[in-house]
């Protein structure tokens, strides 16, 4: 009985390994039919392994730039086509207000993602960053390789956009501070300039800190976990001193 009972544990799939699958089979919809593919996906630089080339280590950067361009085409094409009488720089403004990171890192969380990261260090530090962001056009760019496009677009438009999107609020909310603080500027011919002064931290956790000028007169300094977001918060805060209606 015991070396049936051995036989057995050796064919039986891993707990972890199944508890994975079906993990991924709810976010995505569907079994996935490679499994390292989505590993691979979720696995951060911290976490890198060598691989069998020398001096090239394995996280999910390279699935990110895969998935980034994948997501990029696929919310530009639902965009020309639900909105078939708006110029480019709308479409263009309302993409990048849903692919940019604070969107994608929460959309990361509310789908499970944060769960599955694989990553070395502390978390609190890791969070602060775009770690959620970047597995989730990794994931993407699993799927595309997993399930090719077809499958890939449904996941994009028919989940992420019709669940995790208010496009009526997206469209209604406009956080872009730098664009409107660059249009008061232009209407009133001031020069605006935006500076990174400073940057704090290691490689995987810097805070970057932005300046916000006005005619060469400091208004306000930002803070962020990368250069655009440091931007955008002086951005915010410049408003807010000069009172411009946003």
């Amino acid at each position: 009985m015991a070396v049936t009972e051995t036989i057995l544990d050796f064919f039986r799939p891993d707990a972890e390994a199944q508890e994975f699958r079906k993990s991924i089979e709810r976010i995505i919809g569907s079994k996935p039919k490679n499994d390292s593919l989505y590993r691979l996906a979720l696995r951060h630089t911290s976490a890198s392994k060598k691989s069998v080339v020398k001096g090239f280590k394995e996280s999910n950067e390279r699935l990110e730039y895969l998935g980034d361009s994948v997501l990029g085409m696929i919310i530009a094409e639902y965009l020309f086509k639900k909105y078939p009488f708006r110029d480019e720089g709308f479409l263009t403004e309302i993409r990048s207000r849903i692919v940019n990171r604070e969107s994608l890192n929460q959309v990361a969380r509310k789908i499970g993602l944060d769960g599955l990261i694989t990553f070395d260090g502390n978390r609190v530090t890791h969070t602060r960053t775009s770690m959620y962001g970047d597995a989730m056009e990794a994931l993407i760019g699993a799927v595309f390789l997993d399930k090719g496009f077809v499958f890939t677009k449904k996941f994009i438009v028919k989940n992420l956009i019709a669940n995790y999107f208010d496009l009526h609020m997206v469209i209604k909310n406009n956080a872009n501070y730098k664009s409107i603080l660059l249009t008061w500027s232009q209407s009133l011919g001031k020069i605006v300039a935006f500076d990174i002064v400073k940057e704090n931290g290691k490689h995987h956790s810097k805070e970057f800190v932005a300046q916000v000028k006005v005619d060469d007169e400091i208004i306000s300094e930002g803070q962020g976990w990368n250069k655009k977001k440091a931007e955008q918060d002086a951005a915010r805060k410049a408003c807010e001193v000069l009172e411009i209606e946003t």
